[in-house]
């Protein structure tokens, strides 16, 4: 899997967390919280495995060195030469 790959895969998996997050946003309102209905629990598993998924794909991506993090805490410190 090349880095381009990986990260159009991190892009799809945040954005099916969006759709499934305002998927079960919807049954919630349609259901009007019915204790029968388990739709709501059921869309919530999905978004847990959905975000089990980009954490997994993530940790890949660091160990196998295809991410880097470009955070200004990460870079290396300047040296002032006298």
């Amino acid at each position: 899997m090349t880095e381009v790959q990986l990260k159009a895969l991190i892009l799809l998996l945040m954005f099916l967390m969006v759709v499934a997050l305002f998927d079960g946003l919807y049954v919630l309102f349609k259901d009007n919280g019915a204790p029968e209905s388990k739709r709501t629990f059921h869309r919530l598993v999905i978004r847990a495995g959905l975000a089990t998924a980009l954490l997994i794909t993530m940790v890949y991506g660091f160990y196998t060195g295809k991410l880097q993090s470009s955070a200004p805490w990460n870079k290396a410190p300047v040296t002032q030469q006298p």
